[in-house]
């Protein structure tokens, strides 16, 4: 089995990033992950690493990816650290201007549970901050969200879904990291629970559908995931791409389409902190079914 350690990181999906590993259609891969300070920070008085936040493990070759294709990466397990880290301060996030000083709270986690205090406990769902093939363009820093997915913070992305991602570049250069052992969306603070840890997946090249977007599908729905610089805009295209979606892939005509979107069709926010705002449309996958789609994957 394919394993990438955490020390072969990138701060951005560049084409210019060279591989740290090489895979086939179908192959299953380990991503071992820092967290989001590059495990460099035990306390409040430590840097973060000097290029920046979160550090991506990859980029991963996919042989056989080329422009135009779209890359299956099964989410097949997420596992996390014994502890895990949160830090904000004045002006960070949603309600950093509410705050005096900085902080860093570390969070023990011991059997399926983030120990907040002595009053509270939390059973953690892990998730992936950070997941995304590279763009054609100009490279794009691992904390900013966009067509490529990158730090999308959608806690949707975990162990049992699979996502969608559009190929850009020969190869894909696949990248994750920036693991939330407990998140809420939104991201309200600018972090999650930030956890090490060690991300399971295989990766399979779709030669039969093209995409622009990323995708999820889950057990339940199957959501697209967008980004952009307001939070109206990311709500706008997520409800037109689904719209646009439903159209091409199942029987339902544009009116039908746009009912059952007001019906069923739930607007979620991922994250408001980032560089973009990140969006997801969920739509029952039972709905779709009904209409005749066909789950890409089963």
């Amino acid at each position: 089995m394919i394993q990438i350690p955490a020390s072969q990181i990138i701060f951005d999906f560049s084409k210019d990033n060279t591989p740290v590993a090489t895979a086939k259609s179908g192959d299953t891969v380990i991503f071992n992950t820092c967290d989001c300070y590059g495990n460099a920070a035990p306390g409040c008085k430590l840097p973060l690493p000097k290029n920046g936040n979160n550090p991506t493990t990859g980029p991963l070759l996919i042989q056989d990816a080329v422009p135009g294709d779209t890359l299956q990466v099964e989410i097949l397990d997420i596992e996390v650290a014994s502890e895990g880290l949160m830090r904000s301060g004045p002006g960070k996030g949603v309600v950093g201007h509410r705050f005096s000083k900085e902080f860093v709270k570390r969070i023990p986690i011991q059997e399926e549970m983030a120990i907040f205090d002595e009053k509270l406990q939390l059973p953690i769902d892990p998730m992936i901050g950070v997941i995304g093939t590279t763009s054609a363009g100009a490279a794009i820093p691992a904390v900013t969200p966009d067509s490529h997915g990158g730090n999308m913070d959608c806690k949707e992305i975990k162990k049992g879904t699979t996502l969608f991602l559009p190929v850009f570049v020969e190869g894909a250069l696949l990248a994750m990291g920036d693991l939330h052992a407990v998140m809420g969306d939104g991201e309200i603070v600018i972090c999650g629970l930030e956890v090490p840890g060690r991300v399971t997946v295989r990766v399979t090249v779709k030669k039969d559908q093209t995409i622009t977007q990323p995708l999820l599908q889950t057990e339940k729905y199957w959501m697209n995931i967008v980004s952009a610089p307001t939070l109206d805009e990311a709500a706008k295209l997520a409800t037109e791409h689904m719209h646009d979606f439903l159209i091409s892939h199942t029987e339902l005509d544009a009116e039908t389409a746009g009912m059952l979107l007001s019906l069923v069709g739930d607007l979620r926010i991922c994250q408001i902190v980032d560089p973009q705002m990140t969006v997801r449309m969920e739509f029952p996958l039972s709905v779709m079914q009904t209409y005749g789609f066909i789950p890409w994957h089963c």
